[in-house]
């Protein structure tokens, strides 16, 4: 599924880190637009920036300069609570080591997200259920992270990022740490997200087979998009 209809305008985005007074240039003026629904790739060599251009899209940065508007609202013209609340209802994350607490349950993990603004608390564990079952885990809703696969782990992860029915899901080498079949399934499963719910990704990647098969991919260079 794919439609044009721009979810995501990135316009004229720079980010530079400081070493004393040395500058260290990362974005430079890049300019890029995700569609509503579609598996945006973004691939480009180690140190490229890519993360860091995933970070800021998910407002966990912020820009040097330049904005970042979703559906026309430029989000870091937020408040810092308005965009904390933003982040946390509206965009999903998926990393490469999936970052559960090892405290909690699976269900747990993926309930916690939307538990902060619930005024339904019953309500939200049956979500998180449902997510888990969605994502081939109803075995294992009561397992702890170091009772399940790193496959399995990184499931759990994916039903976290989708529990506030996110705008947007972005994904930092989702696959990246798992062996082949498993890391095959998961992408399988965010095909299945992306057909059936109109769920938009976008994923950064090493892995050119995993690039193949989005919907467009981008590349970074010397901080720009090359198409």
């Amino acid at each position: 599924m794919n439609s044009k209809e721009a979810l995501i305008r990135i316009v004229d985005l720079h980010k530079s880190y400081y070493d004393g007074e040395a500058e260290l240039p990362v974005l430079q003026g890049l300019d890029l637009k995700v569609n509503t629904s579609e598996i945006l790739g973004i691939i480009g060599a180690s140190g490229v920036g890519k993360s860091t251009l995933l970070h800021i899209i998910g407002t966990l940065d912020r820009p040097t300069t330049g904005h970042i508007l979703y559906e026309d609202q430029d989000i870091f013209a937020l408040p810092d609570t308005e965009l904390a609340r933003f982040r946390n209802q509206e965009i999903g994350f998926v990393f490469q080591f999936h970052h559960l607490l090892p405290e909690f349950t699976a269900l747990e993990n993926v309930a916690m997200g939307a538990l902060i603004a619930a005024a339904n608390n019953k309500a939200v564990y049956e979500d998180a259920e449902a997510l888990l079952n969605y994502v081939g885990l109803s075995e294992r809703v009561s397992h702890y992270p170091s009772q399940l696969s790193g496959g399995e782990r990184q499931r759990v992860a994916i039903a976290r990022a989708l529990i506030n029915k996110p705008k947007v899901v972005l994904a930092d080498e989702p696959t990246g740490n798992l062996d082949r079949r498993s890391s095959d399934a998961i992408l399988e499963l965010l095909w299945d997200l992306n057909a059936k719910s109109g769920q938009t990704f976008v994923i950064v990647t090493h892995n050119r087979e995993l690039a193949r098969q989005v919907d467009r991919v981008v590349e970074l260079v010397d901080g720009k998009v090359v198409l």
